[in-house]
């Protein structure tokens, strides 16, 4: 009863920061960039978290609790909480997100789905980011898969709009070992070119279970500032009792 009232709990609350006023934040595959199409079981729920340094010292800490709920079909819903500093000034950005599947992936089949969400200032209120995304995933076999992103990002303190991309690729190497590749950007009017040039992230996943992963990751110009990255993050999960494991329904990745 205990652990099932906390998972009723956790969604609550979910689902309320999914409600709160829009900013904008990186959202996808725990620290990386590019988004897959599928999302978790109905009922689950997962903590995602990790760590970023620079070389320009900027640095953020990024925490990202979700669940999947049934409103009418499975959304995932998410609340990431970043504590960053960037140019010497530090913030709190609260980044709610609602993702769902469109069409199942599989392989030799294209799968999609949609999310939309934003992003304020935890300490004002103040609107940030406005964004919408459609992530694709196409899976080569069991081990293999290509994600592509393309949205729409509102800078709302700017009052630009900018176009999304995203193209990524993770391989299942071993049983436990996951190596993914990814490049995105956006595209639009920018007075620092940073912000508008392509952005890079690689790096491997360590999953000796269901429940825990860890991630060591390297990235250039991924909040586009032209530093050089190092990210350290862990996810962890909180799968639906005697529910299906990720690889029955998905598999390997």
């Amino acid at each position: 009863m205990g652990q099932g009232a906390g998972r009723i709990a956790f969604t609550g609350l979910a689902v309320i920061a999914a409600l709160l006023p829009s900013d904008g934040a990186r959202a996808a595959n725990g620290a990386y960039a590019v988004d897959a199409a599928d999302i978790a079981e109905t009922g689950s729920c997962k903590v995602e978290s990790w760590l970023s340094t620079a070389t320009n010292t900027d640095f953020s800490a990024v925490a990202n609790p979700s669940c999947v709920v049934n409103v009418f079909r499975p959304v995932e819903f998410s609340m990431q909480n970043i504590r960053s500093r960037s140019d010497g000034e530090w913030s709190t950005t609260l980044a709610p997100k609602a993702k769902t599947n469109i069409a199942p992936t599989g392989i030799g089949r294209l799968g999609y789905s949609f999310y939309a969400g934003g992003s304020f200032d935890a300490m004002t209120g103040e609107n940030l980011t406005a964004f919408a995304v459609v992530p694709a995933t196409f899976r080569l076999s069991e081990a293999m898969r290509v994600n592509l992103n393309g949205g729409w990002l509102w800078d709302r303190s700017l009052d630009r709009h900018y176009l999304t991309y995203g193209l990524g690729f993770d391989w299942k190497f071993t049983d436990t070992l996951q190596w993914t590749i990814e490049a995105f950007g956006q595209a639009g009017a920018s007075d620092t070119s940073s912000v508008i040039r392509p952005r890079f992230q690689t790096g491997i996943r360590y999953r000796p279970n269901e429940i825990f992963s860890l991630d060591v990751i390297y990235g250039h110009n991924i909040s586009g500032e032209s530093a050089n990255w190092i990210t350290i993050g862990t996810t962890i999960r909180f799968p639906v009792p005697e529910g299906r494991p990720a690889r029955e329904r998905s598999g390997p990745l």
